[in-house]
This record gives C-alpha cells, sequence and structure tokens, in this order.
C-alpha cells in the first residue's frame, strides 16, 4: 500500500482531541501536519496505530508534496551519536536530525559522511 494524506474526522469528546492531517502508509503515521497549521512534521521512524474506533477521509491534492524520498533507505542513514541516541541523515539535503544540525545547521554526523 503506497502511502497516502488522510484529515482525521473522528468526533472526539469535546476538548478531548484535535484532528490532524496525517500521511499514512498501512498501520503507520509517517508524519502530519498539526490542525491550523501547514507545515509538516516528519516521524523519525514510522508510528503503529490502530484505526480502531478512528474515522479519516483522503485529502487530494496531498500537502505533504509525497516527499517520501526524505524516508527512503537510498537517501538516509541511521548513525548512533555520541550520547547514544540515534539520528537520521538526509543524504539529498546534507541534513541531520541532531540538536548540533538544529542549532548549526551542520554537524559532526553529515561532516563524515560527506
Amino acid at each position: 500500500m503506497a502511502a497516502q494524506a488522510f484529515r482525521e474526522t473522528t468526533a472526539w469528546a469535546e476538548g478531548t482531541a484535535v484532528n490532524h492531517v496525517y500521511l499514512i502508509d498501512g498501520d503507520s503515521f509517517l508524519a502530519y501536519i498539526r490542525a491550523g497549521t501547514q507545515e509538516p512534521f516528519w516521524f523519525k521512524k514510522p508510528i503503529k496505530f490502530s484505526r480502531s474506533g478512528r474515522r479519516f477521509e483522503a485529502v487530494n491534492p496531498d500537502p505533504f508534496g509525497m516527499s517520501l524520498r526524505v524516508l527512503s533507505p537510498v537517501n538516509t542513514r541511521e548513525v548512533a551519536g555520541s550520547g547514544g541516541k540515534t539520528y537520521i541523515i538526509n543524504l539529498d539535503e546534507g541534513s541531520c536530525t541532531c540538536q548540533g544540525y538544529t542549532f548549526r545547521g551542520t554537524c559532526k554526523h553529515v561532516k563524515e559522511l560527506a
């Protein structure tokens, strides 16, 4: 099954949850767009979920731009940080999910793989 964008339409008890737009592949969330925003947040790893009790409708056109190359094993590498955390390097963009890259726009993980 190919990943598709879905808007959650679940009728939650008032004040308990907000519905977002999700990029779903089978039974996993790959990314989401928070309600009221337009910027996707990509999960480092797919998050398994259950559709039980939840409702979704397809979203067209796809607001994620189907940027699945960001998650493609061909274009990414996992590396272990010095503190034991795992980070993902996007080889196409030369970016990393570590805090150093977030703050400085560069890091040792990217430099080591360049």
